[in-house]
């Protein structure tokens, strides 16, 4: 899911605020499998995100600058 994804599903349109907690108290939960809209990892943790991915066989696609995304299509979660 994206932040923005999390955030409907609660009922709210803050996004940011997802995010916010979840730099605060995402480190006991999957934080990994919230994503920026992009598809792009949460930012400082790509690697560790990225074995999380191949791990759980997460479908991503690698970007122009070297990094990757996760491929939203396939990937989001819809509750």
């Amino acid at each position: 899911m994206t932040y923005g994804d999390v955030a409907a599903a609660i009922g709210s349109l803050a996004a940011r605020a997802v995010g916010g907690v979840m730099s605060r108290y995402g480190a006991d939960v999957a934080w990994w499998r919230v994503v920026r809209s992009t598809g792009h990892p949460p930012v400082g943790h790509e690697q560790t995100a990225l074995e999380q991915y191949r791990r759980e066989a997460t479908p991503v696609a690698a970007t122009a600058d070297g990094g990757y995304r996760v491929r939203l299509g396939e990937a989001r979660y819809r509750p």
